[in-house]
């Protein structure tokens, strides 16, 4: 495509035309460059907001009126309102950083430590998600037993049913559970 036929058509048609865009990106990308070099200091920031720029270009192009203005003009417009957008995005995150910076950042050995709880937790959380399909009544009854340690006596009790109750109800969700690799372990040790 011709950059006389580009003109002709105006920019509506470089969101579907691939050569229409092509011509239009080469002839403004070294602006649109220099425009947000001169607004931002990292050579990231400026590769990064020029492609959101034309991505923006390709959205808006329907946008463009000939009659208000040039094409570079229009496209500073773009590329000045997608700098701000970054501006705010920023902003929010900055706050948001703030917020949070009174909190204490954990190091490396309460990372460590929780790494090795959350590994020692392993098998109960395989239970856990093991118990997701049992029915709510079977589901909290061995939760209490299986992962909370408590016996089928005191989990009756909790539940507020019978303890012949419990131990069918326990009974049957042991059995529901039983195939489900590393959980058996966890609950063979309660009684």
């Amino acid at each position: 495509m011709t950059l006389v036929r580009l003109r002709q058509t105006g920019l509506a048609n470089i969101a579907h035309d691939p050569e229409a865009f092509e011509v239009f990106y080469r002839r403004h990308f070294d602006a649109v460059t220099r425009f947000l070099a001169r607004r931002a200091e990292d050579p990231h920031a400026v590769a990064d907001l020029t492609a959101e720029v034309f991505l923006a270009v390709l959205d808006s192009a329907h946008t463009y009126r000939p009659d208000l203005g040039s094409e570079i003009a229009w496209l500073y417009g773009v590329a000045r309102n997608t700098l701000l957008a970054e501006r705010r995005r920023s902003a929010r995150e900055l706050r948001a950083t703030r917020r949070i910076s009174g909190h204490r950042l954990l190091e490396s050995d309460d990372v460590a430590r929780l790494e090795e709880r959350i590994d020692a937790e392993s098998p109960a959380r395989r239970a856990l998600e093991a118990m997701a399909v049992l029915p709510e009544k079977d589901r909290a009854l061995l939760e209490l037993v299986a992962v909370d340690g408590l016996s089928p006596a005191e989990a009756a009790a909790v539940l507020g049913i019978r303890q012949g109750t419990a131990r069918v109800r326990l009974h049957r969700a042991r059995r529901s559970v039983q195939q489900v690799a590393g959980v058996i372990p966890v609950m063979e040790g309660t009684k």
